[in-house]
């Protein structure tokens, strides 16, 4: 109904702009010139038949072309800061004006003058649009001259400012929480987000949704399923779940990997790094950057496993020792077990003999319930050492 609608009135628009064009074209004596002696209406009708056709025919590509537009300007305004919308909104009105000045001056221009009003207030506009955005701190910096926002101004200030004889770290103005490849791609950022632990705005810098892309787009099965996964989080975080997410579109050209990147941003924002990656934890911790570690959460709320627990594991593949069996949790804790090479594929009971705790995650050693009717519980220390090996 309201395509219907739409595309009648861009018919009735372009109906009067054909009346519009016979009517220049009467009036300047280009029939004329041209030899055609024809009665004013005929051409009315004519020109107003043929542009309301005209219209009718390709207002639903229109109508397309318009919306794809508003979806294309949403998804870049959405990652776009409030300072920013609001200096580049007060540059466009500033010469919106500035060419509304100088439009009066084209009024006496004949058939061109309404047409080179509207390219200056289009250029005026994006011009006064583009200034603004880049210089936001002088455009905003004169809301200060206005007294009612210099006075909640100096209340902000008064507030901020710690007390003689404390020292209290500066308030952030916006908490940002910076997503990494990694911890995109692992989808547990989207169960955490759903709970509520987490505040403030997830902040997906461009450069990681461009190597998201590209692992998207690659020609190995696994790597671009990994990719299309890290999509998909990133679109359910954004659709259902109530913090918001923000694209922050600066780069640093000077730097190619992703992983420095993060830590240049994390740096200049003062805003900490959600991973799972080990290497950037440490590289992070030592720049200075605050990391929070997916990992790390999941084994402090892990429930613990204690030596001579019975668990039901499927042995995967072989272990690095002859012999050894591997078998995997549903969260990826690696289990080692002693003698379930025979076991390859099949699912069996086992009993728990040490676990081991590390910064890059939990390993859980076992051996067979069967073979340990036959033989002492537990794992030698050397088989141990070698497993991690």
């Amino acid at each position: 109904m309201i395509r219907n609608l739409i595309r009648g009135i861009i018919t009735l628009l372009a109906g009067a702009l054909g009346f519009y064009l016979d009517y220049l074209f009467l009036r300047l004596g280009l029939l004329q010139s041209l030899g055609l002696n024809l009665s004013p209406i005929w051409t009315y009708a004519t020109m107003i038949v043929l542009f309301a056709i005209s219209g009718f025919l390709v207002a639903p590509a229109s109508i397309r072309s318009f919306l794809s537009l508003m979806r294309w300007l949403d998804s870049r305004l959405t990652g776009v800061p409030t300072h920013d919308l609001m200096s580049g909104a007060i540059g466009g009105i500033i010469g919106l004006i500035i060419s509304s000045l100088f439009s009066n001056s084209f009024v006496s221009v004949t058939f061109f003058g309404p047409l080179l009003a509207v390219l200056l207030s289009m250029f005026l506009g994006y011009l006064g649009l583009t200034i603004g955005m880049k210089r936001k701190e002088d455009v905003l910096g004169f809301l200060n001259f206005i007294p009612k926002f210099r006075d909640r101004g100096d209340k902000t200030d008064k507030a901020d400012k710690p007390k003689e004889g404390k020292a209290e770290p500066a308030l952030e103005l916006v908490n940002y929480k910076i997503l990494d490849t990694s911890v995109i791609i692992d989808g547990r950022i989207a169960d955490i987000v759903k709970t509520g632990f987490l505040e403030g705005i997830l902040l997906i810098p461009s450069f990681v949704l461009e190597e998201l892309r590209h692992i998207a787009d690659s020609s190995d099965l696994l790597k671009r399923n990994r990719g299309r996964r890290g999509l998909d989080i990133l679109n359910q975080i954004s659709k259902e779940t109530a913090i918001k997410v923000h694209i922050h579109e600066q780069d640093f050209e000077d730097i190619n990997e992703v992983d420095s990147k993060l830590v240049r941003l994390g740096q200049v924002l003062g805003s900490p790094l959600l991973t799972n990656d080990y290497n950037l934890n440490k590289v992070a911790e030592l720049q200075g950057v605050k990391v929070l570690n997916i990992n790390e959460l999941a084994n402090a709320l892990k429930p613990i496993v204690l030596p001579g627990e019975e668990m039901l594991v499927q042995v995967m593949k072989e272990g690095k020792e002859p012999g050894q069996g591997v078998a995997y949790l549903d969260d990826g804790t690696m289990i080692v077990v002693d003698s379930g090479r025979r076991y390859m594929g099949q699912s069996v009971s086992v009993l728990v003999t040490s676990v081991l705790q590390t910064a890059a995650g939990r390993m859980i050693f076992a051996k067979p319930k069967s073979s340990l009717e036959k033989k002492p519980m537990g794992l030698r220390p050397i088989d141990e050492m070698n497993a991690i090996g």
